[in-house]
């Protein structure tokens, strides 16, 4: 009985609802038509006056700039301006080719519809009246796919809601028959408790309501855990939530990652092959990206034992512990890494990036090198990549010319290119013989990141400088060679929490391990750096801060030793050569001055250190000392901060490093102040527990909230919109290929004609 009556019911209400489908299209089309219609007339009116002015002044460099500056509105596709001759006299790159000047005699307002296979386009025309005249028409073309979708999701609102209106009573009309209405509202309750259905003063057993109950609270559990997991990923950026966007905004699309380093190193040790994880922030902030993504990373293979892991197509699977991506590794041979890596890369470009007082060194050969390195690198891409549109990182200095090879190879890809180091003014930048090809090379990304606003601007000064194209500073954007680039700042970060964090020893174990390893008493003071043997970091700057801290403290003499980490880097260069022999002669000079017989103020350990080492120093020191002469970000501060979990210790940073405008808790100090920088030790070593723990607390807060997951995502959030857009032009611009020329064009503008 309970069937015969349901069926029928559901049936009808279907049905109307498949009726109420075409009505539904036509109210949601008739709806946003209308507010477009209103939004276009805001738009004619607001550019009415600045537009009849420029027109009448025949400017027609600023005419383009206020057109193009109008439609970076998402939903404004295009914008012309016809004459009063009825011929287009103006148009941006994106007005399509098949919308023609109305055919209208004078100050008219004409508005149309245009169909597309993806969507709607909404053509509306305003007249433009000059101090004394009529000019013409101002034509608005707006992105209507938007309607498609919301028609979509509203067809299935209705269905679901007939749908569940259909079930909905028939439960309550079937249950009403068999129940008293007493008896009905208790066992509603009951259900929801999930106690089963209670009678007045009896249990009742149902076989039909028990699983409508089960199933409520099933759907009930369901919504909650949704609306948890939604929220929690607006809030909390983690592995989970990347991997989401990537499914959802860039579901099916390849993610493919190119940067010098690779994440991991196998080397020889002994008669064994070891993996190394090298020492360096864009690895440590890129590797936990890779892991979340699952794709693959393109990289130099530099162990000397990295041919002997691979494959046959020169992939290894990593990490070796738990893998979960490829790295693909391009061989060089020693002629193109001296000239590649140590000649231009790090003798010219990093020098010249870095206001370290080093002078840059150009070689014709070392750029030679540069350039076949990068398309030895551009085909690898070409190589890895499984389709025409991937989603390609492209990571430092050491590519700049690959973004620009990619882009003529792979027209489709979204090339995302991130610089590290810091990006010089345009008068320094004018240094590099090549720079006119560097900055195209670089203009071949759909996306420009940088860490702060400062580098943004001076790559755009350099391109105004030395490039014909055309800046919006505005929006951040260089048109250059019919390409459009957006210049953007992404503040790097690191992981957190980081994935090594749970396996550390507790705090003071750490303490005692390290002063144990270095024969230190129980209870002496230890400041920590950790740096890449390198002249920005501002090495030798901290070895003077610990000799003057000590001449003005002596009180401190023997009771603290400052431990500086330094991993080789870059050896066979000699400004690095020197500049070790120097680091080495200034720590022997300050130790036999203030040391003794088993005491050293400054250890200095030019050696690599896994990261497990790293966190154990961080988590003993009392302080940890940032001091580089000019960084991009620098992610030796986060990471110190992020592994203090129990809120102790200090930071002392460097004001020349981006960090520094992000983690404002830190002891903020000039390094070439030497003396600021001692007094800065001194408050590390006596500030109170309480304002540390108040310092670390709040800069461990803002890198939970900016970690590297939300880098990456804001990246990849920008890159989908990119993408979407992209995919549109392509629609309109196929739609008007056909049309052009053709019986068919000529019908449609007459159609449209007759609309308007």
């Amino acid at each position: 009985m309970s069937l015969r009556f349901v069926l029928p019911l559901t049936i009808a209400l279907c049905l109307i609802a498949y009726a109420l489908v075409p009505i539904t299209d036509s109210l949601t089309l008739r709806w946003f038509t209308r507010d477009v219609d209103i939004r276009a007339k805001l738009v004619a009116n607001t550019l009415q006056e600045s537009l009849a002015s420029l027109i009448e002044a025949r400017s027609v460099t600023r005419i383009d700039a206020l057109l193009n500056r109008a439609i970076q509105d998402e939903r404004l596709y295009a914008i012309g301006f016809c004459n009063s001759q009825g011929r287009v006299q103006f148009k941006t790159i994106t007005y399509p080719k098949f919308i023609e000047c109305p055919q209208t005699s004078g100050p008219e307002v004409a508005n149309y519809v245009v169909d597309l296979p993806q969507g709607h386009l909404h053509v509306a025309s305003h007249p433009i009246l000059g101090s004394e005249r009529y000019l013409g028409q101002l034509v608005l073309v707006h992105d209507m796919s938007f309607v498609r979708l919301r028609s979509a999701d509203t067809k299935w609102y209705i269905v679901y809601l007939f749908l569940g209106l259909g079930g909905v009573i028939s439960i309550l009309t079937v249950l009403i028959a068999r129940l008293s209405w007493l008896g009905w509202v208790n066992g509603m309750r009951s259900m929801l408790r999930g106690d089963g259905l209670l009678g007045p003063g009896r249990v009742l057993e149902s076989a039909e309501l028990q699983p409508i109950a089960k199933d409520l609270r099933l759907m009930i559990k369901d919504l909650e855990d949704e609306r948890r997991a939604r929220d929690e990923n607006r809030v909390s950026w983690s592995s989970k939530s990347l991997k989401d966007i990537l499914q959802r905004e860039l579901k099916g699309d390849e993610i493919l990652i190119v940067s010098n380093r690779e994440p991991y190193i196998h080397v020889h040790r002994g008669e064994s092959i070891e993996t190394q994880f090298p020492a360096s922030g864009l690895v440590t902030a890129l590797e936990p990206i890779m892991r979340a993504c699952s794709g693959t990373w393109i990289a130099h293979g530099s162990g000397n034992a990295d041919r002997e892991v691979v494959d046959k197509f020169d992939h290894v699977q990593v990490p070796p512990s738990d893998p979960s991506y490829q790295v693909r590794r391009v061989w060089l041979t020693p002629e193109e890494e001296q000239g590649y890596y140590y000649g231009f890369s790090n003798e010219g470009m990093w020098p010249l990036c870095h206001i370290a007082h080093v002078r840059p060194i150009f070689r014709s050969e070392d750029w030679a090198h540069y350039v076949s390195v990068n398309e030895k690198f551009a085909q690898a891409v070409i190589e890895e990549a499984s389709s025409d549109n991937p989603v390609i990182l492209v990571q430092d200095y050491h590519f700049a010319l690959l973004p620009k090879m990619i882009r003529e190879r792979l027209p489709n890809a979204t090339v995302i290119t991130f610089w590290h180091i810091p990006f010089p003014n345009s008068e320094v930048f004018g240094i590099c013989p090549w720079r006119e090809k560097i900055l195209e090379g670089m203009l071949g990304s759909s996306i420009l990141g940088f860490h702060t606003l400062s580098h943004c601007h001076n790559f755009l000064d350099a391109v105004d400088r030395f490039l014909e194209s055309r800046i919006d500073r505005e929006f951040s954007t260089v048109s250059y060679r019919n390409q459009l680039t957006a210049i953007n700042h992404y503040p790097i970060s690191i992981e957190y929490p980081n994935r090594w964090q749970s396996s550390l020893k507790p705090v003071g174990e750490c303490r005692a391990n390290i002063r144990s390893r270095h024969g230190l008493s129980a209870n002496h003071h230890i400041g920590i750096g950790v740096d890449r043997l390198d002249y920005t970091k501002g090495i030798l700057e901290k070895f003077r801060a610990v000799e003057r801290f000590l001449e003005l403290e002596s009180q401190w003499i023997g009771k603290f030793t400052f431990i500086q980490i330094a991993a080789p880097s870059r050896s066979s260069i000699e400004q690095y050569k020197q500049f070790e022999v120097e680091a080495r002669a200034l720590a022997a000079k300050i130790n036999h001055r203030f040391g003794r017989e088993g005491y050293s103020p400054i250890l200095l350990q030019i050696e690599h250190h896994e990261p497990e080492s790293v966190y154990e120093h961080y988590r003993a020191a009392d302080f940890c000392f940032v001091n580089s002469l000019h960084d991009g970000m620098n992610l030796v501060a986060k990471e110190f901060v992020a592994i203090r979990d129990d809120e102790g210790g200090s930071l002392i940073l460097s004001q020349f490093t981006g960090a520094a405008r992000e983690l404002h808790e830190a002891l903020i100090v000039n390094p070439y102040d030497i003396d600021q920088c001692a007094g800065a030790l001194k408050i590390a070593l006596e500030m109170s527990e309480r304002q540390q723990k108040h310092r670390i607390s709040s800069m461990r807060g803002y890198i939970q909230e900016f970690n590297v997951y939300r880098w990456a995502g804001r990246m990849l959030l920008d890159a989908a919109r990119i993408r979407r857009r992209s995919r549109l032009f392509g629609q309109v611009d196929s739609v008007s290929v056909k049309v052009s020329d053709t019986q068919e064009h000529h019908k449609l503008h007459k159609g449209l004609r007759g609309q308007v």
